[in-house]
């Protein structure tokens, strides 16, 4: 006999590139308890790792499901970057036993959670004037890679379009950020934003500043950040320095593109290894150095969510609002 009632909860799945996180929600509101984390390379796709997790909760008969996918969603159907795994609308129906079901890309997820994601998980970096209820948001993701895309209060819900952001130019504001692009380049042949602002692009700029030196030793992402708490690597500072100048023209340039005056947010792990330093390593002025515009960029608060749930919960207000 399920411990759950029938029909009444949704499921909500966020699928990384290495684990997936499922959990039970109840409309709005993610259920903590429930939540389990499986490791991707033991399942051959979603459908067994679903399977698994009804059975673990009793056989719950949900309502509805709903998942986050860490790559492209198109026509209901998602294609995992990281991940031989393919996700469409009938495995989902078929695997969760739900009559509703709807597939997001992982950062559509995370903007559908702004709004329901409790006050004490958000940390505020820059201040910003009071904005009205329904104004533009903005999401932006760094983690194990990077992108961003708006929330648009639609009267009926939030809406946030699916983007790849991350695969854009990286900017270029002086030589410095010109070699780290031809860096960059040389080893990938384009120079995309997510090939420096993610983990494995902290690693590279790490590389680049000792290769322009003349010293190729290489660290990993959590060696970095452990070597910047530490204090013993001057490298590792500037690595990190120059990734939070970057971060900052390019949450700049997206604040003009979309006016996010409902504020900017920042999510992922990397966004939330880097806060710490945002003051020491000018976020703040990387982000409003827009020339003439300088003092217009006064009008966008920034935060960071500290909520590793989040896209969990962005899937259950998704659903909710398509099914209620």
């Amino acid at each position: 006999m399920s411990k759950h009632p029938a029909n009444t909860l949704s499921l909500v799945a966020d699928i990384g590139g290495t684990n997936t996180r499922v959990a039970l929600a109840d409309g709005t509101v993610l259920l903590p308890e429930t939540v389990r984390k499986y490791a991707n390379r033991h399942f051959p796709g979603l459908e067994s790792v679903l399977r698994k997790y009804i059975s673990e909760e009793g056989d719950v008969d949900c309502k509805g499901a709903c998942v986050a996918v860490a790559g492209p969603v198109r026509d209901g159907v998602g294609t995992m970057t990281n991940l031989d795994w393919t996700i469409d609308s009938d495995t989902l129906r078929r695997a969760a036993h739900a009559e509703h079901v709807a597939i997001l890309n992982d950062l559509q997820a995370q903007g559908y959670a702004i709004g329901h994601v409790n006050d004490d998980k958000i940390r505020r970096v820059i201040e910003g004037p009071e904005a009205a209820s329904n104004a533009v948001r903005l999401v932006v993701g760094v983690g194990t890679g990077f992108n961003a895309a708006p929330v648009f209060d639609t009267g009926k819900g939030s809406f946030v379009p699916p983007s790849e952001a991350g695969h854009a130019n990286l900017p270029i504001r002086n030589e410095r950020e010109l070699r780290l692009c031809q860096f960059v380049e040389t080893a990938h042949g384009f120079p995309a934003v997510e090939d420096v602002l993610s983990g494995r692009g902290l690693e590279r700029v790490y590389l680049f500043l000792g290769n322009e030196v003349g010293d190729t030793r290489e660290k990993s992402a959590a060696e970095i950040m452990e070597a910047v708490s530490a204090g013993n690597d001057p490298r590792a500072d500037e690595a990190a320095h120059l990734f939070i100048k970057v971060l900052g023209t390019v949450a700049g340039n997206l604040s003009l593109i979309q006016l996010p005056f409902g504020g900017v947010y920042l999510i992922g792990g990397v966004a939330r290894a880097m806060t710490p330093y945002f003051d020491r390593f000018g976020f703040k002025e990387a982000f409003r150095d827009k020339g003439r515009f300088a003092g217009f960029m006064k009008n966008f608060s920034v935060s960071v969510i500290e909520d590793d749930y989040a896209a969990l919960t962005g899937c259950a207000s998704h659903l909710h609002h398509l099914f209620p």
